[in-house]
């Protein structure tokens, strides 16, 4: 049984983590509102983006000279997984769920006798790729001294993707990240990024951006070949936004649970130490009591 200095010590270190998972649950509540802000501003760009795109790449359906980053190369043998993550940790499942969604993928392609190369932003991504795929892991992405990333970050790992891409080195590309829901909700995501996965609206009500006459300047081809490229930077962009909204409603809800669970053992903690201290005080009465009657 712990002695009373043992248990008295044990109350005051879990009194100071719970002072630090209290602080740090409030400093990512501070920082998940802006964050939250900056992914839905985003949304509406890269939704419209893809929206013009599906449009413009109307004019390429049934055709073979369409750009290679909207008809891809005509293979599937070589995959690159984008895997966006967090750069630090102390946020519950957040950064696994997304490696995990990655893994899954890989493992599946990999059956199928794929060839599977893998890029990761963030570092924690990278720590846990790299334990079951060390060889398949091309290059990393790591912003930790970035305070809120933006258009220049996504556009580096762009430029990287763009590049391979150019160099004949994969065939398909799919980008990994969590989508903001709420604190609680974060869903981890796949999509398609080469070649471009243009989806067509559909259902009663909706209307076919396609099928509206605009007219374009110089024409539907040199505007596809310039967007093509940027769309790739807007869906990266979104994507590290969605995913540092995430992570901040991940850290703030695994702060909050480790803040109650260790209100919850200061509690037993102390329960333990009142009992074995009235027991010890009980002990000495009774002793006292005991020598008092002897004489």
């Amino acid at each position: 049984m712990a002695s009373l200095k043992d248990l008295k010590n044990r109350i005051d270190s879990v009194k100071s983590t719970q002072k630090i998972t209290k602080a740090m649950q409030m400093v990512a509540a501070a920082k998940l509102r802006r964050a939250q802000e900056a992914a839905v501003a985003a949304r509406p760009y890269a939704d419209r983006m893809a929206k013009v795109l599906a449009a413009l790449g109307a004019v390429y359906d049934g055709q073979e000279n369409a750009p290679v980053l909207l008809g891809g190369t005509g293979k599937d043998q070589v995959h690159l997984l984008v895997v966006a993550t967090g750069e630090r940790g102390l946020a519950g499942g957040f950064n696994s769920s997304i490696a995990r969604l990655a893994r899954e993928h890989a493992a599946k392609l990999l059956s199928q006798g794929k060839t599977v190369k893998i890029l990761t932003v963030g570092r924690k991504g990278n720590d846990i790729l790299k334990r079951q795929y060390p060889s398949n892991i091309v290059d990393t992405f790591n912003f930790r001294e970035i305070k809120q990333v933006g258009f220049v970050q996504a556009q580096q790992v762009a430029d990287k993707v763009l590049a391979m891409f150019a160099a004949g080195e994969f065939d398909v590309a799919t980008l990994f990240f969590a989508k903001f829901g709420s604190v609680i909700s974060q869903v981890p995501t796949a999509q398609q990024l080469i070649p471009a996965k243009l989806e067509k609206p559909t259902g009663q009500g909706v209307v076919d951006v396609a099928a509206i006459p605009y007219e374009y300047e110089p024409n539907e081809e040199a505007i596809v070949e310039d967007l093509l490229p940027r769309n790739i930077s807007v869906q990266i962009l979104n994507a590290l936004l969605e995913n540092s909204a995430s992570f901040y409603g991940a850290q703030m809800s695994a702060m909050d649970n480790a803040t109650r669970n260790a209100g919850e053992m200061i509690g037993q903690l102390q329960l333990s130490y009142n009992r074995q201290r009235q027991a010890k005080i009980t002990t000495e009465l009774i002793e006292i009591i005991a020598g008092a009657e002897a004489l």
